[in-house]
């Protein structure tokens, strides 16, 4: 498998590009190859997730604590999103800003988010699939959040009134956080 691999200014987040080969019957490509995403992105993947959502869901900023924290490989299968990833590492140049990229069934691009960020995307179409992987299995008693429109984080998901859980309108503000990573 042939992938281009961009670095980001968060140390860490990588921008994933598969090798596409096209010709008239259409397209081919490897979207994972274990060999390859444990050289590259260090993490071995245990869980995929998948969800469907309508322009202007906003689902956001979801994490797991230690000894559970999730890095993810993300990809849109239909649609396109703005992904959005909130660096939580005290210890981090980055600490406390957001990354954001727009991942779409047209562009292929995947996004690899390591262990301690907060994650979430806003869908720009109707149907829009993401798929996942996850680095950890889901465990409820390690889940945390952070509010989605957060002044302190700043982030424009570029809706103006966005579909949204009540555990996403309703999670915590960041200058409350106490970060465990």
């Amino acid at each position: 498998m042939k992938i281009s691999v961009e670095k980001t200014p968060f140390e860490g987040v990588l921008v994933l590009q598969p090798e596409i080969f096209r010709d008239e019957r259409g397209y081919f490509m490897e979207t994972f190859r274990a060999e390859h995403c444990e050289s590259v992105c260090k993490v071995r993947f245990v869980q995929d997730n998948e969800s469907l959502s309508q322009q202007g869901v906003i689902r956001a900023l979801h994490f797991q604590v230690p000894p559970f924290g999730q890095a993810k490989l993300v990809r849109v299968l239909s649609g396109s999103i703005i992904d959005v990833m909130v660096d939580l590492r005290k210890d981090s140049p980055t600490f406390g800003k957001h990354y954001k990229i727009k991942l779409s069934a047209a562009n292929r691009k995947q996004v690899f988010i390591p262990v301690g960020f907060a994650h979430g995307f806003a869908a720009l179409e109707n149907d829009t699939l993401v798929q996942y992987k996850c680095s950890a299995y889901y465990h409820p008693q390690a889940e945390g959040s952070l509010r989605w429109n957060d002044p302190v984080l700043d982030i424009d998901w570029g809706i103006r009134t966005p579909i949204l859980s009540d555990k996403d309108r309703n999670a915590p503000l960041f200058e409350n956080f106490d970060s465990p990573f």
